[in-house]
């Protein structure tokens, strides 16, 4: 049995490599197989599980198995440490021309959006319709927020080792508000501020909207913010707040271990320095339990917390949540000076989705479908790309920060690639420098197709193209 099982595995290697069944393609049923090869169905499971262990099939729940080739593996990119000085932010015309440029019908690798076949669409849809039929509710302004919205965002706090109370969360338009109420309410125009870097360009944004100075700290594609550069900057820069996103970073998809989350909140608070922490891909981890906020390891009430449901329901619903804490007063009075509330029937649709228990099953899914395509993504440009390519290997999320041979602009493969109705996110957006000029972040977060898959490898012939040019 051994012998033929192994045999039945060969076989069916050997239709993948000949490209009968191609990455990310679903193999018929084990009845179907076990019919078509004339033998049991336990000796195609054996089969199967087999070509699992050789890296050619991944099993997925209630679905079946699917073809993945296995990886060309790629380093991981290295931490860049620069002598940075606070400098003014200047926002870059390019993140709002990626914005419009993938409403026409580009090839949507740029910009950090999930496809909608990944969300809760059908669920979102009856809850909206349910909150739009609880007349008055829908119509006052909801400040600080829905009860029902506040209560769930309580409950989910308290899950992940945050307990607050309803009086706690403050609800914005998504988390880029949260953050900017968190800026104005520690500091004040010309205050230095210390981001991650490559830092999301949202953050870079929001420092120059607020007026404020950016301090670049390396940090490192796997750990997360450098430890080390932010205690240097703190001894020599008077350092007003310092933003991080703890889980799952974008561009570089770092994760902070529970210690270094400890070490970085235990440094700020000694300091006497803010932290605002964006956790907005803290609920898309790939295995294990979901990481813990810095949030949680805050003893001294120094944690502003930002999220949102941007990147798990629905973009569109600018729907997110503040923890100001101590800072409550201020962060208050500038949400209302700013815009009053935060519009009622989101908040509504959403508090009855988590209430119905819908965004935990929802999830789960999600999570598998970015792991998939972010891995079929990272082999991919592993095999398309010059040699000497890094590629991040995220722990969660759904972006990858690829970092092009010495000598290769991504820059110009950027331009090139626009020529060619294929968007993605040049290394400039992610810095106050040009430090970052030879790397691109890639949108994991769509369904593997052929016109993915043929984009990737285009962009390869396009690096290919520029390293040949620059020797």
């Amino acid at each position: 049995m051994g012998v033929l099982y192994n045999q039945i595995a060969d076989r069916l290697q050997a239709l993948i490599k000949d490209e009968v069944y191609r990455d990310g393609d679903r193999l018929p049923g084990v009845r179907v197989l076990s019919k078509q090869f004339g033998v049991s169905i336990s000796t195609i499971l054996q089969a199967h599980q087999t070509l699992e262990a050789r890296g050619y099939l991944q099993p997925r729940e209630r679905s079946g198995y699917f073809v993945r080739l296995p990886a060309v593996d790629a380093p991981e990119p290295v931490m860049q440490r620069h002598r940075n000085r606070p400098v003014p932010v200047t926002a870059r015309e390019m993140a709002l021309d990626l914005c419009a440029d993938e409403q026409k019908r580009m090839v949507p690798l740029a910009t950090a959006i999930p496809h909608a076949d990944y969300l809760p669409l059908r669920q979102i849809q009856q809850s909206t319709l349910w909150a739009a039929r609880r007349g008055l509710e829908t119509l006052d302004y909801a400040f600080p927020g829905k009860e029902s919205f506040r209560r769930q965002i309580a409950q989910r706090m308290a899950s992940v080792g945050v307990p607050v109370t309803l009086d706690d969360v403050l609800a914005t338009n998504g988390a880029q508000e949260a953050i900017i109420l968190g800026l104005r309410a520690v500091t004040q125009p010309g205050d230095i501020v210390a981001v991650e870097s490559p830092s999301f360009p949202g953050i870079l944004q929001a420092l120059e909207v607020v007026g404020l100075r950016a301090l670049e700290i390396p940090t490192h594609p796997a750990d997360g913010l450098s430890l080390e550069g932010l205690e240097l900057a703190l001894e020599q820069w008077p350092l007003k707040a310092c933003v991080v996103v703890t889980n799952h970073s974008n561009p570089m998809g770092a994760r902070m271990s529970d210690e270094r989350k400890k070490q970085l909140v235990s440094m700020l608070a000694a300091a006497g320095v803010p932290l605002i922490e964006d956790d907005i891909y803290g609920d898309l981890y790939y295995a294990g339990e979901r990481p813990r906020p810095a949030k949680a390891f805050d003893r001294t009430d120094n944690v502003i917390y930002c999220n949102s449901f941007s990147k798990t329901i629905s973009p569109g619903l600018r729907l997110g949540w503040m923890l100001p804490g101590r800072y409550m007063s201020s962060a208050r009075q500038q949400k209302y000076f700013s815009n009053l509330a935060t519009a009622s029937i989101p908040q509504l649709a959403v508090a009855h989705f988590l209430e119905q228990g819908g965004y935990d099953r929802y999830l789960r899914s999600a999570r598998q479908h970015y792991r998939d395509a972010t891995e079929r993504m990272r082999a991919a440009v592993a095999r398309s790309f010059p040699l000497g390519t890094a590629v991040s290997r995220p722990q969660g999320g759904f972006v990858l920060w690829v970092q092009l041979p010495e000598g290769c602009s991504g820059t110009r493969v950027y331009h090139r690639a626009r020529a060619e109705h294929i968007n993605v996110a040049p290394g400039l957006m992610f810095s106050i420098s040009d430090k970052f000029e030879s790397c691109l972040r890639l949108n994991g977060a769509n369904p593997w197709s052929e016109r993915i898959e043929q984009a990737i490898a285009r962009l390869g012939a396009l690096a290919h193209e520029e390293q040949a040019q620059s020797v």
